[in-house]
């Protein structure tokens, strides 16, 4: 297998040189100021050997040289590195045809700035292409990058180290079907799905709070709290702002808060290292973590923490330019497919979603996985990562879509190169793979009915709607509803409010604040202001339930013809919620209890025999509220570490689960300190 190896890297080798001596040649003939011949001319062979010799005299200062000029580089401002990097290379060009033997090359220097770029990019496009799809070449290479960094740190632990990723909006039945489907190989032998291995995983299904959405979960995997989360985003009336989870000031504020309720920095407080996440987890080493994104340049957040660490190997940048077109060709390709097919439900997939489905499977993927095996080859303690790509293709082709299927197969593929970096990491590691949440198919809540949560809000307070709102075929039902709840023939007439409502949507979970009133307010004080308005929701048949706060009864669940169940008799009778199944009641009560829980907590409709939902966003694949498989993720875990649930108990919340990750640390012999022991850290 040695030898098949070495033969492949120099069969590449020579294919490589091969081709940047046809580009010479070619270059030379097009190009004035650039010869590869005396002035008297010389025979076919004499060029073509002076060619050759030239470009194997660039390639090999490139290999040598360049790697010094990259750790230059680092200190130079990206703004002026692209620059750089033609006049050095045009530079090398010059030093390579003043070597060459045959003394025949000769170029202008503007002229050597153009040829030394064609001449990479093209050797680089061609090594690329022969080891694109060649996992094991690409891991290699990997391996030789971290290899430096592993020998210029101190020597580590000899216990286990624990690496998590995330595959973010996996469900635990998408990924039971895709390994009985064959579409995660990795994760089948894992889990002996053939029945010839032993198993070394084993699959453990979760649920969530209400709030079923990376910003929770994650926040409550890694920093041990979901408390007052009640959405992706959200409006807080002490503050007068709209936090938003993937906001960079949202998340830095989420994390404060969560250190700050428990008094501890987060589950990688000591030796770990965060990679792709919204929130730190205290970690040290952190990159491409939303919540630091808005700090002052510093050692741990620069730019060569993350991408420009990356791409400053040629190899990295081109494999990774190569894939990333490839994709935005995938998806016009299935988008144009779905579209002559007429593919129901379908959301709009045009405009820069092509690029941002690229970035998401492409390039996150192959940076986050890349930091990743540096970090076990570093011989770091705790790692977590998150891979978002199979979330953002369901969204807007579907959670069990063909498109969505694809990606899971290749996010198996990064799961192997993460297990085989392992194997050359100075410390055994336990690898866990996990999800934050699942997604629920379903067709959005405008498609179905005609009309945005927003319009239905502005109708059943009294405020003008878009006259485009309702005139869908399927309208005409959320029109006659919102009409009946009004007693009016029509819902854009009627006084204007003395403030307008805020309404926000995450996935099937909207919220509804007036924000002239200080306080939450009440069923009481909302019938009295806008009389139709619950009413309205209530009776839609797009709306499973409504939670508000009251007056008499601290809290009720509305649901439609008039139900009224107030939070202290759900457990006897269930009403509206009892189609969400087992832990919906628990969820509903402990986001009530949140100071920041909205006036008016929407979740829409939800079929329990299909698990489809209607989201209040144009996505046919979603998560945030109550409803189907978005509220039942898993966790992935070793034989070897202890069971998650105890006694046999269900795990219900990511709380629950940063206590089990905290648990498999200990037996690890994982450290875990105070926030109170790490003072600079206190303000992650």
């Amino acid at each position: 297998m040695g030898w098949r190896r070495v033969a492949g890297q120099i069969g590449r080798s020579v294919t490589v040189w091969a081709v940047s001596t046809l580009t010479m040649l070619l270059l030379a003939g097009l190009l004035p100021d650039f010869r590869l011949q005396s002035p008297d001319g010389d025979s076919a062979t004499r060029i073509a050997v002076t060619a050759a010799c030239g470009a194997g005299a660039f390639g090999l200062l490139s290999a040598l040289v360049w790697p010094l000029l990259v750790r230059m580089l680092l200190l130079v401002p990206a703004l002026f590195l692209g620059l750089l990097v033609f006049f050095l290379n045009g530079s090398l060009l010059l030093l390579a045809l003043r070597l060459n033997p045959s003394g025949r090359g000769e170029v202008a220097p503007e002229t050597a700035v153009i040829v030394a770029a064609v001449m990479s990019a093209v050797a680089s496009a061609t090594g690329g292409a022969l080891a694109v799809r060649d996992d094991d070449a690409y891991r290699r290479r990997l391996l030789r990058l971290a290899d430096r960094r592993r020998r210029a740190t101190l020597p580590c632990a000899s216990t286990p180290g624990l690496v998590c990723v995330q595959l973010d909006g996996v469900g635990h039945d998408v990924l039971t079907a895709a390994v009985r489907e064959g579409l995660m190989p990795t994760v089948a032998r894992w889990l002996a799905a053939d029945g010839i291995i032993p198993p070394t995983h084993r699959l453990t299904a979760w649920r969530t709070d209400w709030s079923s959405q990376t910003g929770a979960s994650q926040l409550g995997i890694l920093h041990g709290s979901t408390y007052d989360v009640p959405a992706f985003r959200w409006y807080e009336k002490d503050r007068g702002e709209v936090m938003v989870c993937n906001r960079p000031t949202s998340a830095a504020e989420l994390q404060r808060r969560a250190t700050v309720r428990t008094g501890e920095a987060g589950l990688l407080a000591v030796d770990g290292a965060s990679r792709g996440n919204l929130f730190s987890g205290g970690a040290g080493e952190q990159a491409l973590v939303l919540s630091i994104a808005t700090r002052r340049r510093g050692r741990e957040n620069r730019s060569r923490a993350g991408y420009f660490a990356y791409f400053s190997d040629p190899a990295n940048a081109v494999r990774t330019a190569l894939s990333f077109f490839a994709e935005i060709g995938r998806e016009i390709g299935q988008s144009t497919r779905a579209r002559f097919a007429r593919a129901h439900p379908r959301v709009g997939r045009g405009g820069l979603y092509p690029l941002v489905r690229a970035f998401a499977t492409v390039v996150e993927r192959d940076v986050v996985v890349a930091a990743v095996m540096g970090d076990l080859l570093a011989g770091r303690t705790a790692v977590y990562a998150d891979l978002v790509a199979y979330d953002e293709v369901a969204h807007h082709s579907g959670p069990d879509s063909r498109d969505a299927r694809q990606v899971l197969r290749r996010l198996d593929r990064s799961l192997a190169l993460i297990e085989k970096a392992t194997e050359h990491a100075p410390r055994p590691y336990r690898l866990v793979v996990l999800s934050d949440h699942g997604q629920s198919p379903g067709e959005t809540f405008r498609s179905r009915y005609g009309l945005t949560l927003t319009d239905l809000v502005r109708a059943g307070s009294g405020l003008p709607v878009p006259r485009g709102a309702g005139r869908t075929p399927s309208g005409a039902e959320a029109r006659a509803a919102v009409r009946a709840a009004l007693g009016r023939d029509d819902v854009e007439s009627g006084p204007a409010p003395r403030s307008e409502p805020v309404v926000l949507a995450s996935g099937n979970l909207g919220l509804v604040s007036f924000p002239d009133v200080p306080h939450r307010m009440t069923k009481e004080e909302i019938d009295a202001r806008h009389p139709a308005l619950l009413p309205t929701l209530a009776n839609h048949p797009g709306i499973g339930f409504l939670l508000v706060r009251s007056a008499a009864h601290d809290g009720v669940v509305l649901g439609p013809c008039g139900t009224e169940i107030p939070l202290a008799e759900l457990d006897e009778r269930p009403g509206p919620l009892a189609r969400f199944g087992p832990g919906a009641v628990e969820a509903v009560r402990r986001t009530h209890a949140f100071p920041h829980t909205a006036d008016i907590m929407v979740n829409s409709w939800h079929d329990p025999a299909t698990g489809q939902i209607h989201a209040f966003e144009e996505q046919i694949g979603s998560h945030g509220g109550l409803g189907g498989a978005q509220s039942h993720p898993f966790l992935l875990s070793p034989l070897t570490l202890s069971v998650p649930g105890e006694d046999g108990e269900a795990l219900t919340g990511a709380e629950r689960v940063h206590g089990v990750l905290r648990r498999w640390l200990g037996e690890l012999n994982g450290p875990e300190v105070p926030l109170d022991a790490d003072p600079e850290r206190r303000a992650a």
